[in-house]
């Protein structure tokens, strides 16, 4: 019997877990992100990079650095939208990825080659605590929820046994966030302290913008839930929990380490791990309102007055879905913090 968390450290982070496996994002996968589904999102926080610059805050030296970059695909967005709006940056930014997974950093290598050469280069370091830098714009998208996480209900923590869910004792550290934050049911999340810190430790001046699906106070229930083919299941409609429920013809089995595992993001935890680590929170919002005040609206209409209409309207078809309401734009949240 072993604590939830580090079950789903194994489903997902072991040699042979779901992220090490480099699973297709997108309509091919078993989810899709901002980032797969339309290059504007790396290119709007491209634009929030610039007025950074432009501002005064950080300088045009500082790191660009993506935490949880799967195969590139923002990095890369961001860096091909600096060279259009703002190109002399690309001789003065230096383009970081933290990735602890060998076989995803060399996947990242090979796209990111593949669509720039020699042209940008990009540097790799397996964790925050091998990286350093004056100045540096951090950016992570869906990387809190892939955290593990302790789950727990009426004083008691799941623990796991050959797959089956058992609720026992609660731990100290488990019990001591549960009464911080005034949690009797749901998910408690490990390692935003440890983040934070290392992050902090790691940089002298910093501004970390984070998107991600979740509220700003714990919902006060269990959100934990595996995505496979775009079909979401909730964790415990795979268990004997479920009782008449239960989904036919799936099992924890059959999903484990060949499905994505997550849950939703308490803010006001990783607010609090944040803070003690030195940063201010500076904006909380929904996705759409992030970014459209990063300039999204302005990048379309640049693209407007220089394709022709059918790929306008056809990239303007992928972006509106990082800002519908019923899609991308009112699901997930961004959090903005400074150290200054």
């Amino acid at each position: 019997m072993i604590p939830f968390s580090q079950y789903m450290n194994e489903w997902l982070y072991a040699k042979d877990g779901y992220y090490a496996s480099m699973p297709e994002i997108g309509k091919k996968g078993d989810f899709a992100t901002s980032a797969t589904t339309s290059m504007f999102f790396g290119g709007t926080i491209a634009k929030r990079l610039i007025s950074v610059i432009e501002s005064g805050f950080l300088s045009k030296n500082c790191a660009v650095v993506e935490i949880g970059a799967h195969r590139g695909y923002m990095s890369a967005d961001i860096a091909q939208f600096i060279y259009t709006l703002k190109p002399s940056l690309l001789e003065s930014l230096t383009f970081v990825i933290i990735e602890p997974l060998e076989k995803i950093r060399a996947e990242q290598k090979k796209y990111l080659k593949e669509s720039f050469g020699e042209a940008v280069k990009f540097h790799w370091f397996k964790s925050l605590k091998e990286f350093s830098a004056k100045e540096a714009f951090v950016v992570a998208n869906e990387l809190f929820d892939a955290f593990t996480c302790e789950v727990v209900k009426d004083g008691q923590m799941l623990y796991m046994s050959d797959n089956n869910p058992i609720f026992d004792n609660m731990d100290k550290e488990t019990q001591k966030l549960c009464g911080r934050y005034n949690i009797a049911k749901g998910e408690i999340a490990k390692g935003y302290e440890e983040f934070a810190l290392d992050l902090s430790n790691s940089v002298q001046k910093c501004e970390f913008i984070t998107f991600d699906y979740g509220q700003k106070e714990p919902r006060g229930d269990i959100s934990l839930r595996i995505y496979s083919a775009h079909k979401t299941y909730p964790f415990f409609s795979l268990t004997d929990y479920a009782k008449s429920k239960r989904v036919k013809n799936l099992s924890l089995k059959s999903l484990y380490k060949k499905s994505d595992l997550t849950y939703d993001v308490n803010f006001l935890h990783l607010k609090d791990a944040f803070r003690n680590a030195g940063f201010e929170e500076r904006a909380f919002c929904k996705q759409a309102n992030a970014l459209v005040e990063f300039g999204l609206i302005d990048l379309l209409e640049i693209l407007k007055n220089s394709v022709k209409e059918s790929e306008y309207r056809m990239e303007l078809g992928k972006a509106i879905q990082l800002i519908d309401p019923s899609f991308l734009g009112e699901r997930f949240n961004m959090m903005r913090f400074e150290k200054a």
